[in-house]
């Protein structure tokens, strides 16, 4: 049976309703048109009961559409279902020449639909879009976490920071993961790595970071063509964000040394990462398998005597000459916290007992004087002796301990007057 359009149809044009959105951004066109089809024929149903009878035709380019009803001709009198027959004398009012069994294709005036119609085609489009705009966010940038982009500041609130990429997507730089020092002014433009993406409830939420470990690995990566080229790899990253880092890399090539590499000469490859960073002090090591090793390596600059490991519980006890355990403890403990970072390990420091002073003192000789729980404190920092803590000055152990400022005094005025009592003695001795 031949099937025949009306002549002469009315192009039903609603830019108002539908254009504005073939410009949604990173929506290709056979999906928006696929939205918009079942935008309107969610509307035919709500109308007609059923849409299996209409052609919808979409020009998404121009922002125009051409919905066409197909129905079967009967004779007068009896079409049952007025949306899928039309009667004989009603089709020959289009076109003379129809017969009973011939199919009629006629153009739907959606304007005949009605105001709410097309006010809830307006919202179901909007509605659409958004989702679909979203899940292309979500996926545009689910698979770039760790990467670093660069991207406009568009206001700072207290707790987080908003940029905007290229494309005029929002991303948020939290507080926390900020840099101590960090400013940002309204227009420029800020550096940070993808940290995740996060999709709750179909609203996705692309998270940067500036603290991330990932953040300085990937700056290391663009600085140094040896990683690119993949004759060097970072193996770990470790970092207490503004203030110091540690890096272990390794050479897959004999000629090439990677800690030289990484650093570059005078540390000019290394220099704009640190100013990126607020002047994070940079510390690489050459990486090995060899956890005595690597441990010892992590606490430069600090010259170790030996390390004993503790496998199973992830902890080790490292010796050192009295003058290397400050060095390898770092000021506020931050050297030995970054290498316990690195590897993995828990890190006790401890000082060889044959290198101790013979006229030196233990701390726990005066606990007469001195609370057990502050002799426990200077302990954990390392110093077992009265001549190592007076050996620290006042103000790095008062950091280093904190304790009151006079309880440390307290401690200092004890210690130093058993070496003065000595000295009085050998005086009288002497006598």
């Amino acid at each position: 049976m031949a099937t025949k359009k009306t002549k002469g149809t009315e192009m039903v044009n609603l830019i108002d309703s539908f254009g504005e959105f073939k410009e949604a951004k990173n929506i290709d066109p056979a999906t928006l048109v696929s939205v918009l089809e079942e935008c309107f024929r969610s509307v035919i149903i709500k109308t007609y009961g059923s849409d299996e009878n209409y052609d919808i035709i979409i020009n998404p380019d121009k922002g125009d559409f051409e919905i066409y009803r197909n129905r079967t001709v009967v004779e007068d009198g009896n079409v049952k279902d007025p949306n899928m027959e039309i009667s004989l004398s009603e089709a020959r009012a289009i076109e003379n020449d129809y017969e009973v069994g011939e199919d009629v294709s006629q153009l739907v005036n959606f304007t005949d639909f009605g105001r709410r119609a097309i006010l809830t085609l307006r919202q179901t489009l909007a509605g659409r879009i958004l989702e679909l705009e979203h899940d292309t966010l979500f996926n545009q940038y689910k698979d770039r976490v760790g990467e670093v982009i660069g991207a406009e500041v568009y206001q700072s609130w207290k707790r987080e920071t908003l940029l905007v990429d290229d494309e005029g997507n929002e991303l948020l730089l939290p507080r926390t993961e900020q840099i101590p020092g960090d400013f940002f002014r309204k227009g420029e433009t800020a550096r940070a790595v993808i940290e995740r993406v996060e999709n709750f409830n179909g609203n996705p939420k692309i998270i940067l970071s500036r603290t991330s470990p990932l953040f300085l690995q990937s700056l290391l990566e663009a600085e140094v063509p040896e990683i690119q080229d993949g004759l060097i790899t970072i193996h770990k990253v470790a970092r207490i964000p503004g203030e110091r880092a540690k890096i272990a890399v390794e050479s897959y090539d004999d000629r090439v040394d990677p800690v030289g590499a990484c650093v570059g000469v005078k540390g000019s490859r290394v220099h704009g990462i640190v100013r990126e960073l607020h002047g994070e002090n940079i510390d690489v090591i050459t990486w090995t398998a060899n956890t005595k090793l690597l441990i010892t390596r992590s606490l430069s600059p600090a010259r170790v005597n030996s390390v004993t490991i503790d496998e199973e519980n992830h902890k080790a006890e490292v010796y050192l000459d009295p003058d290397q355990v400050s060095l390898a403890i770092g000021k506020s403990g931050l050297n030995i916290k970054l290498a316990s970072m690195l590897t993995g390990y828990t890190i006790d420091v401890f000082r060889e007992i044959d290198n101790v002073d013979d006229d030196d003192v233990s701390l726990d000789e005066f606990t007469d004087d001195i609370e057990q729980w502050i002799v426990d404190v200077l302990k954990n920092i390392g110093l077992n002796t009265a001549k190592e803590v007076l050996g620290i000055e006042r103000s790095e152990l008062i950091q280093r301990t904190d304790l009151e400022e006079e309880t440390v005094d307290e401690v200092l005025r004890i210690l130093k007057s058993e070496f003065e009592e000595e000295d009085n003695t050998k005086s009288e001795g002497d006598q």
